[in-house]
């Protein structure tokens, strides 16, 4: 019988499959930091691949480094250097063939493969989490939808129905789930994430506003939409202040300006 887990190699998706003149790989590209390849770096790989599938979605089978770095709004050495990481791929005067490299990218990053997913604190954000398409096209496939509101549990989000937390036991078994996605309030985030780790979850998103502790081998991605858009404020408020600093410099300038006419008129 095949294992859950090794079960997961089985469906293609939009930002995996195999171009037909890729070679097959005698076993699974090894762990991005096992080889070396920066954060920053496994960073970007995803925009790369996102700007390879556009590319090819419009039919273009080649393209240029400075194509590819228009695409993904880096700049083009940063790009030739990150792909350097993953191996040579490009051929000099043609550029990179669009499918082979989208496909090693893919094999790279790990979506050649089917991750199950569970998303726990299913409120306004797990809804729209739940509902969100792109997922299942990029090798991630939602099994479970867990919320600890007894109200909750039972309603149906798109095919799957909310079920309790208590659940999570059985459907680790079940589906040996990959991925953990929090979206709970920043209170119950820590506990969630301790009984994710539990089951033996070892990869979790969470996007609860709260600082996670986990053990070693456990990665942990946190999204604060409420920081980017600090982020977003502070230079929005730096180009207000510059520009006010600007017009306080023209006014001045202005000023001068007047003044010198006036002791020019009145010297006459």
């Amino acid at each position: 019988m095949t294992s859950p887990r090794s079960a997961r190699n089985g469906a293609p998706n939009q930002g995996a499959s195999r171009p037909s003149s890729a070679k097959v790989p005698s076993r699974v590209s090894a762990n991005a930091k096992d080889r070396g390849i920066p954060e920053a770096t496994v960073a970007r790989l995803p925009v790369y691949l996102r700007a390879l599938i556009t590319l090819a979605e419009r039919d273009i089978a080649t393209c240029s480094s400075e194509e590819l770095a228009t695409a993904a709004g880096v700049n083009s050495a940063k790009l030739r250097k990150d792909l350097s990481y993953l191996g040579s791929y490009g051929t000099r005067g043609v550029g990179y063939d669009v499918e082979y490299l989208r496909y090693q990218i893919a094999r790279e990053i790990g979506v050649t493969q089917d991750w199950p997913v569970v998303i726990v604190g299913i409120g306004n954000l797990g809804h729209a989490l739940a509902n969100y398409s792109g997922f299942s096209s990029r090798g991630f496939r939602i099994v479970a939808l867990l919320d600890s509101d007894p109200v909750r549990q039972g309603e149906a989000v798109g095919e799957l129905g909310i079920r309790s937390f208590d659940d999570l036991d059985e459907l680790a078994r079940e589906h040996d789930i990959a991925i953990g996605v929090i979206a709970t309030p920043a209170a119950a985030a820590q506990s969630v994430c301790d009984r994710l780790v539990e089951v033996g979850v070892t990869s979790i998103l969470n996007f609860a506003p709260a600082v996670l502790t986990v053990p070693e081998g456990v990665d942990v991605r946190k999204v604060d939409l409420s920081i980017e858009l600090q982020i977003l404020a502070y230079h929005e408020q730096r180009k207000s202040l510059l520009g006010d600093a600007v017009d306080a410099v023209v006014d001045g300038v202005d000023s001068v300006a007047d003044a010198a006419v006036r002791a020019k008129v009145v010297g006459a």
